[in-house]
């Protein structure tokens, strides 16, 4: 039972415990600054790189052969003359009635 007893109080002392709270104590001073490290060496400039070579000129192209000459139309024939009518026939005399006069005015 003594292990128990002790037991027991170990148990309510933690159990206890977490209820408990107290305020928070003062900051500590602030700590001193660090030294400055040492400046690095600076490196080298590098080469110019060289100037590049000039690309070659071009061919000019080839020139465009001329162009075929067109065929002249055929001439056209000319049309058939036409047949002359006949002649038409002349009309009867007729015949006047005796004592009668025709009178035909001027134009």
């Amino acid at each position: 039972m003594k292990y128990s007893n002790l037991l027991l109080a170990t148990a309510a002392s933690l159990a206890l415990a977490g209820c408990f709270s107290l305020p928070a104590g003062p900051a500590g001073p602030q700590g001193a600054t660090g030294a400055t490290g040492d400046t690095g060496y600076t490196g080298a400039t590098g080469r110019t790189g060289g100037t590049g070579a000039t690309g070659a000129t071009g061919y000019t192209g080839a020139t465009g052969g001329a162009g075929a000459t067109g065929d002249t139309g055929a001439t056209g024939y000319t049309g058939a003359t036409g047949s002359t009518g006949a002649t038409g026939r002349t009309g009867a005399t007729g015949s006047v009635p005796a004592g009668t006069v025709v009178i035909v005015p001027a134009q």
